[in-house]
């Protein structure tokens, strides 16, 4: 727990002047104010990170976490939990599609056993972070310990960590996988927020109707019997979370107490990004939304960290294969706030005024 309020009293305040410079600069370009729409937003917030309106993002990795979910047992999921660890190995052959995403973004992508039921090789090149081998089944019991929540929170700080002792980061992207983990990241939006399970609750591999009904079934009955605490995040997490959604968590976390700005995937890495902002608010300043996803829940998510996606693409894969798409974005977005000419460079009389 040290290394979680350490890293949350770290995170300071993005740069106020640099925002307003960033803002005043994007308002006199040669162009209709606001015409860029969410990208001009976006580059005055990384201006504001970095400290400067010349932002350049070289260094860019999304981090795949993954992890394994005993509520599978209930049948909430399409794909066996043989899959999961399947994966892990795809990530790391280069074959996955957040592989071919990260690689057209120009970011590295590194998986990290979360909570796999797995022994992978200690030689194989992911991070080794696993605190248990699966979570629990919540439906029936907690899916951890409040220690093993703690534990896998402090895992994603440490993965930052480890990342800027390597070397400069100046992007970080979140992903996951795990097979039926939209269960309990529907469970964690639902514990926040006091929605109907019902209306935060999707398909995601492909359930049917009948599969969907006893997804929320489920879902209602574990917030029913742990009633978790909305206020204390780490409540939320030890009941109804994964030990990839706290890794998640703990990469946003660590990504701002360093001043970097994180870009959260879809349902799963944006379950984590909210229990991150609950723990510590000042961590929202450094997070992108990349997409909106399939997944209904999302948009709650979404609403309650108080955050516009930058894409609506259909996407509900995971993986991080958004954060890899809306990284483009990004990039291109310091390009237009620092090379488009303002009025006065370009010499044109600004009728807006």
């Amino acid at each position: 727990m040290d290394l979680i309020e350490r890293s949350i009293a770290s995170i300071q305040p993005i740069d106020a002047v640099m925002l307003d410079q960033a803002n005043e600069r994007l308002a006199n370009q040669a162009r209709p104010a606001g015409s860029l729409g969410l990208l001009e937003p976006a580059s005055a917030r990384l201006a504001a990170i970095f400290g400067t309106l010349d932002v350049r993002l070289d260094n860019k990795v999304i981090i795949t976490c993954a992890g394994d979910h005993g509520v599978t047992d209930e049948g909430v999921s399409l794909f066996p939990q043989e899959v999961t660890p399947q994966m892990v190995f795809n990530f790391v052959n280069g074959g996955a599609s957040i592989n071919v995403l990260g690689r057209h973004a120009g970011a590295r992508v590194i998986a990290a056993d979360l909570g796999v039921n797995y022994d992978f090789e200690p030689d194989l090149p992911i991070f080794h972070k696993k605190v248990g081998k699966g979570t629990a089944n919540f439906a029936r019991v907690p899916a951890m310990s409040r220690q093993d929540a703690e534990k896998s929170v402090a895992a994603g700080i440490e993965i930052v960590n480890e990342l800027l002792a390597e070397g400069p980061l100046s992007m970080l992207g979140t992903g996951d996988m795990g097979i039926g983990n939209t269960t309990p990241s529907s469970a964690v939006i639902a514990a926040f927020s006091g929605i109907a399970v019902e209306k935060l609750t999707g398909r995601g591999t492909g359930i049917d109707d009948a599969a969907l009904a006893n997804k929320i079934r489920v879902i209602e009955q574990a917030l029913a019997l742990h009633r978790p605490d909305p206020k204390d995040p780490l409540d939320v997490l030890a009941k109804v979370g994964g030990f990839e959604i706290g890794g998640l968590a703990g990469l946003v976390i660590g990504a701002a107490a360093s001043g970097i700005p994180v870009v959260c995937d879809g349902l799963i890495a944006t379950a984590g990004a909210l229990i991150a902002c609950e723990l510590a608010p000042a961590a929202k300043s450094y997070l992108f939304a990349s997409h909106r996803s399939v997944e209904v829940g999302h948009r709650f998510m979404h609403e309650r960290l108080g955050v516009e996606p930058l894409l609506d693409l259909q996407f509900r894969l995971g993986e991080g294969t958004g954060a890899a798409v809306a990284m483009e974005l990004l990039d291109a977005a310091t390009r237009v706030l620092c090379d488009i000419k303002t009025f006065e460079e370009v010499a044109i009389v600004d009728a807006q005024k």
